[in-house]
C-alpha cells in the first residue's frame, strides 16, 4: 500500500539524484535524514548517536465526524491517511515559524534553505546537501550584515529574542504540551499566536493548536470544497476569525478530530507520495 508523507516543513526537498523526497533533522544527540523512498519512510541516523529517533504521526481523515461537509470528506479519501514528521528540535520549529512571517510560503522555504545552507550545519556523506538549522548560540552571534545577507532582516530581532529565551528554557519548554508551549512561547518578544502555534504545532505533532485560520488552510479547504460556504468578511481579520469559528464548528469542537480535519487540509496541499515519486507537485495533490 503506497504511503502519502506531509512536506509542509520547507526542508523536505526532492534529491536530484535518487527523486526521493528527503530532509534533515536534529534529535537530542543525533542528526537524522529521513527519505521517503518507494518502500516508504526511513529514518536514518547520519550522525551522533541513535538515542531520540523522530516521531511520526500517523492522521486518518475517515475518523472525522459527519459535521465535517460532504466534499472535504472526498478530497481526504482520495488522499487517505497520512504520516508527518514531527520535528524533533524545538529550535528549529521556533525559527521555521519566525521565517514565515510577513512572507509567501514560496519565499519562506527559499528563505529557510539559505538560512540553514549558510549557517547551518552540513549532514556528511550523503550526493546531496543537506543542512540542519543555525544552532541558536550561533544565530546570536551573526551580525546585522550576517541576517541581511541570507533576507532576514526583518525577522533579525525575534531570532536573537528567540535564541536567548531557548537557551534559557529549553529544558522545561520540551516537556511541555501544545497547549501549555503555545503559552509560553508568545511570552518571547516578536513571536506573537500565529508564530508560537505554528512552531507548537510542528514540535509537538499536535495540529489542534494550529492557527486554523491560517491563509494555507483557508486556501487549500476552498480548493478541496469550492462549492462550500466558506465564511467571507469585508476585512481580512474578521475574515480570520469568522473561518477560525468555523473551523471548530466542522470538527465539533473536539480537539482530537480539530488536529485531524487541520492537518488533513495541509497534507491535501503539500504531500508525496511513494507510488508518485517519478515527478508529481508536492504542493498539489
Amino acid at each position: 500500500m503506497h504511503a502519502v508523507l506531509t512536506t509542509d516543513h520547507p526542508a523536505w526537498q526532492r534529491n536530484t539524484t535518487t527523486g526521493h523526497w528527503q530532509r534533515p533533522l536534529r534529535a537530542a544527540g543525533g542528526r537524522w535524514l529521513a527519505s521517503l523512498t518507494p518502500d516508504g519512510l526511513d529514518l536514518a541516523c547520519a550522525d551522533g548517536t541513535e538515542d531520540h529517533k523522530p516521531a511520526v504521526v500517523t492522521t486518518d481523515p475517515g475518523d472525522l465526524p459527519d459535521t465535517v461537509p460532504a466534499a472535504l470528506y472526498t478530497g481526504f479519501r482520495a488522499l487517505g491517511p497520512s504520516i508527518r514528521v514531527a520535528n524533533p528540535w524545538l529550535w528549529d520549529a521556533i525559527t521555521t515559524a519566525i521565517l514565515r512571517q510577513v512572507v509567501r510560503a514560496d519565499q519562506a522555504r527559499k528563505l529557510y534553505r539559505t538560512w540553514c545552507a549558510v549557517y547551518g550545519t552540513e549532514l556528511p556523506a550523503y550526493d546531496h546537501a543537506h543542512h540542519t538549522a543555525p544552532e541558536p548560540q550561533a544565530a546570536l552571534a551573526l551580525t546585522d550584515e550576517q541576517f541581511a545577507a541570507v533576507g532576514t532582516t526583518f525577522h533579525r530581532t525575534a531570532l536573537r529574542a528567540a535564541a536567548t529565551a531557548y537557551l534559557e528554557h529549553r529544558a522545561r519548554w520540551e516537556q511541555l504540551d501544545a497547549a501549555a508551549l503555545v503559552a509560553e512561547l508568545v511570552n518571547v518578544p516578536r513571536i506573537g499566536p500565529w508564530t508560537a502555534a505554528a512552531a507548537a504545532a510542528d514540535f509537538t505533532g499536535d495540529f489542534s493548536v494550529y492557527p486554523h485560520a491560517d491563509l494555507a488552510v483557508r486556501t487549500w479547504a476552498a480548493r478541496i470544497a469550492p462549492d462550500h460556504p466558506w465564511p467571507v468578511a469585508d476585512k481580512p481579520r474578521k475574515t480570520e476569525a469568522l473561518f477560525g469559528a468555523h473551523w471548530h464548528q466542522l470538527a465539533g469542537h473536539d480537539r482530537r478530530h480539530l488536529h485531524t480535519l487541520t492537518l488533513s487540509t495541509l497534507t491535501w496541499g503539500a504531500h508525496a507520495r511513494t507510488d508518485q515519486l517519478g515527478g508529481s507537485d508536492p504542493y498539489h495533490p
